[in-house]
């Protein structure tokens, strides 16, 4: 049996605490239902504003750490400043001392890194927060598009809901993928491996004002070929500059920033309109259709069909 502290920051996620309780909770009933030993022991640990009498992880074998529950960047600075985040930093920096496995996911990250833990090691955050993670700490090597990075001792999860996609992750790596699968079958969770398909790039282009306009100016010349040195041109920057521009604010290449913006709009014409997926693949820049079919699976894991309104 693996002891597990669940580690709850003040105003973390109720909803990823819940889901990391209920992953768990659910493989213990599925064990025991088999006559089988018990996996998980569960304990929590709360960090408030004044010291908690349980803020203790010596005996945990691992310590998973919900979401923050953060909405803006802002409000991760004044969280991560805050005496609960750093009573909860050191905390984690003594259990991994002490050979403690972590698990933590979305804003979550950060208190991670902010601790130094996730230095030279691969990781994931949520998607939103890519572009502030990757410029504040450059040691880590961050693969955004991911759902989940398990680089054990140490584990890491995309957006809030990816804590679903985390505990799965934990309950394969303690309690094998049989019990895994069963988790997920009994909770109706699907696999998920990527967050690419729920990146907004409107959002992450706001926060940079040439690359708003850039993505501005993509979607005005949509329908026709361009390539990224008049992209670049058009915002008066050199393609060296835009392209490191476009990377710290999106994290992606201009090729990809202008296939995320060709496919987003591609899907809501296949959502909202009639029109054959040649017809979409020419108003979305795209001579050949099998370009776009390819692209939208390569983006989705689905064909283009399978966003056709069933009714």
């Amino acid at each position: 049996m693996t002891i597990v502290a669940v580690l709850e920051v003040d105003g973390c996620w109720a909803s990823s605490a819940a889901i990391t309780y209920d992953v768990m909770i659910t493989a213990n009933r599925i064990s025991a239902a088999s006559k089988r030993a018990l996996p998980f022991e569960i304990r929590t640990v709360r960090c408030g504003p004044r010291r908690s009498t349980n803020a203790d992880l010596a005996d945990a074998e691992l310590t998973i750490i919900p979401g923050l529950g953060v909405a803006s960047v802002t409000e991760l600075d004044e969280k991560l400043k805050s005496s609960a985040c750093r009573r909860a930093g050191r905390l984690l920096v003594e259990a991994f001392g002490s050979g403690a496995i972590l698990a933590a996911s979305c804003a979550s990250t950060f208190l991670l890194a902010d601790a130094g833990l996730l230095d030279g090691r691969r990781a994931t955050t949520t998607w939103w927060l890519a572009p502030t993670f990757r410029q504040r700490y450059p040691d880590v090597e961050l693969t955004a598009d991911q759902m989940v990075v398990a680089a054990w001792p140490i584990a890491t999860g995309g957006a809030a809901m990816a804590q679903m996609d985390l505990m799965l992750a934990v309950v394969a790596k303690f309690a094998g993928p049989g019990l895994a699968r069963a988790c997920a079958n009994y909770l109706l969770l699907d696999e998920r491996r990527s967050q690419a398909p729920f990146m907004a790039i409107t959002y992450l282009a706001g926060q940079d004002p040439r690359i708003a306009k850039a993505e501005s100016w993509v979607r005005e010349h949509i329908g026709r070929d361009f390539n990224m040195e008049e992209l670049a041109k058009a915002m008066a920057l050199a393609p060296r500059t835009f392209a490191r521009r476009i990377a710290a604010t999106c994290g992606v290449s201009p090729i990809q920033f202008v296939q995320q913006i060709r496919i987003e709009t591609a899907r809501h014409l296949l959502e909202t309109t009639r029109l054959s997926v040649e017809e979409i693949a020419r108003q979305v820049g795209y001579a050949e259709p099998s370009t776009l079919r390819r692209l939208v699976r390569r983006a989705t894991k689905h064909s283009p069909g399978h966003f056709r309104p069933t009714v």
